[in-house]
């Protein structure tokens, strides 16, 4: 492992507090999601990961998605701690929606019927490896983010909106932009009771 790397690692954080400001190109958003997306590993090298970019007003429409979905289920009296909540991530310059192809995942269980069961749990561990790669980049550029997870409440009305494919199905939403505010602080359970090491 390089140094580099484990710095990368140690100095990711969750950002609620961020703004519209760029910090870089959209392009070079683009880029690093694609190379994360390319390189990130994934079981029997299914590469089952999918990734959407929302930028501009796609962004704020994804927000606005989440926010009615919450107010049709969300009592009245405590609607406005979700709406600020919701707000913080609208706030953002834009999210990353990260799905996986459960064609693909079927097509694995078909070819290899004895692993059917562990192919889903599997593409899940090979999405969580490429938010946390996507999340890293991120963070390596400036940019503040955060991963949130209100599927399935929000699922097919993202896929009718953006003209997904029926089977992706969404994982989780990482918003993303310029820190506003410093992330609380980080702390740690003892590395006793979590690695066991025997020689």
């Amino acid at each position: 492992m390089s140094q580099s790397f484990l710095e990368s690692v140690q100095a990711r954080r969750t950002y609620y507090g961020i703004s519209k400001e760029a910090v870089v190109s959209d392009e070079k958003i683009v880029e690093l999601v694609n190379e994360a997306v390319k390189h990130s590993p994934s079981s029997f090298n299914s590469q089952s990961a999918r990734a959407v970019v929302l930028l501009g007003e796609n962004h704020d429409k994804l927000w606005s998605i989440v926010l009615e979905a919450l107010r049709a289920i969300v009592p009245a009296d405590q609607f406005a701690s979700t709406e600020g909540r919701i707000a913080s991530f609208n706030n953002g310059y834009g999210t990353i929606l990260f799905f996986e192809d459960h064609n693909v995942v079927a097509g694995l269980q078909q070819q290899f019927p004895s692993y059917a069961d562990n192919f889903p749990l599997w593409s899940h561990q090979s999405s969580g490896m490429l938010q946390f790669v996507v999340w890293n980049l991120l963070e390596e550029v400036g940019f503040g983010a955060s991963l949130q997870h209100y599927n399935p409440l929000i699922d097919e009305k993202v896929k009718a909106t953006f003209g997904l494919p029926e089977s992706w199905g969404l994982i989780a939403q990482m918003p993303f932009g310029k820190p506003t505010a410093e992330p609380g602080e980080k702390t740690f359970q003892p590395l006793e009771d979590r690695v066991k090491v025997f020689k």
